[in-house]
């Protein structure tokens, strides 16, 4: 039962439990949690792209108005009983349909149609399978696997209602309905900018990470923040093996959920081989040269490992002899595209006082360019 004690709540009765909602509110904000044998959350997103649709729901359409009914209306019915939206038998008939839809090969480990149709109790659908279309895997990081979609258009409303990004649609009717991207191009060759949206709204697999990482089992999940920009997006690392499989976005006051290309599929140098890890310090018998001379296979032949403070302890040495030697000199300072707000106020900060004149620059456009196959191929 679902009841709240603020002033002005309208007291009414769903599918028998008694409830207590606020005014503006609609029936699906307002009534109880979804029941076990209820599959008509398969269609719900998050809030932006929350819709009912009775062709998986089954609903029993015995009221008028087209619409959510809003509490006002409600507050006029109390005392009348709503109907429940589908019985069980209407249900099963429904997830069967789709299950025959559906390729014999799974893509992913969390399937909502799968889940529901096993608390139902379905076995294999009494239906004859359809053609299956055949697979997309143009886009180096989004799999699009047509023979898994129930077109049940989450990713539709995902990526144009929440990124309004305008790249997914739903093409032809009938039998011969399906998703498209754009004018029906491949994924790789749309104007998909990768945000990955629809894979996170995707509930049977039909898009997922390139790579079949749906179907791996990750150990943990560590909640942490975006590192890129500092717009301080929350997300979630999915680790396996000490290796991030996938990321999801985690609903934060910035974010809401969503992530941009850098934020879902930007984690890839977290594994690369040439990544520094610990502060390094020439070594006195390896002299500077014209090129920097750091070997990735082999960083330690020209440095040695140091600690944090030591090198920090080094470099405002090596600083402070420019300046009393030579003068105040112009300083420029250089960002790179994962450096947080904070981090390069905060080199600003120690750059600027008893300097000369500063030159600040970020990374180069060329490091973020607006495209996904520009930026990874």
């Amino acid at each position: 039962m679902t009841m709240r004690s603020e002033a002005g709540a309208v007291q009414f009765t769903l599918d028998g439990e008694a409830v207590a909602a606020l005014g503006g509110e609609t029936i699906l904000q307002a009534g109880p949690p979804p029941r076990p044998r209820d599959p008509a959350p398969l269609l719900q997103g998050r809030s932006e792209t929350r819709r009912q649709l009775p062709r998986l729901c089954g609903g029993d359409r015995r009221r008028a108005g087209p619409g959510p009914l809003l509490l006002p209306q409600a507050e006029r019915r109390h005392g009348r009983r709503q109907h429940r939206r589908a019985p069980a038998p209407r249900q099963k008939m429904v997830l069967e349909l789709l299950q025959s839809d559906m390729a014999e090969t799974a893509y992913t480990r969390d399937s909502e149609l799968d889940a529901w149709s096993a608390r139902l109790g379905l076995g294999r659908p009494r239906f004859p399978a359809r053609e299956q279309p055949p697979g997309d895997v143009s886009h180096p990081a989004i799999a699009v696997n047509l023979d898994a979609c129930i077109q049940c258009t989450r990713c539709l409303r995902a990526c144009r209602e929440v990124q309004v990004n305008n790249v997914i649609g739903f093409a032809r009717r009938g039998a011969e309905a399906e998703i498209v991207f754009d004018l029906g191009d491949p994924l790789g060759e749309s104007t998909c900018v990768a945000c990955g949206e629809c894979v996170q709204a995707c509930p049977t697999g039909a898009l997922m990470p390139a790579g079949g990482l749906g179907l791996e089992a990750p150990e943990r999940r560590v909640d942490s923040v975006c590192p890129y920009c500092g717009v301080g997006c929350q997300l979630s690392y999915h680790v396996g093996g000490d290796r991030i499989l996938y990321v999801t976005g985690r609903d934060g006051p910035a974010n809401s959920g969503r992530l941009c290309v850098k934020g879902r599929y930007g984690f890839d140098y977290v594994h690369h081989a040439q990544r520094l890890t610990v502060p390094l310090i020439r070594r006195p018998d390896a002299p500077k040269q014209a090129l920097l001379g750091l070997d990735p296979a082999d960083p330690f032949r020209g440095f040695r490992e140091a600690s944090w403070e030591e090198a920090l302890d080094l470099a405002a040495a090596g600083l402070r002899e420019i300046r009393d030697h030579q003068g105040p000199p112009p300083w420029r300072a250089s960002a790179p595209p994962r450096a947080p707000t904070r981090r390069p106020t905060c080199s600003r900060s120690w750059c600027v006082p008893g300097s000369g004149p500063t030159t600040w620059t970020t990374a180069p456009a060329s490091a973020t360019p607006p495209r996904w196959p520009r930026c990874w191929r």
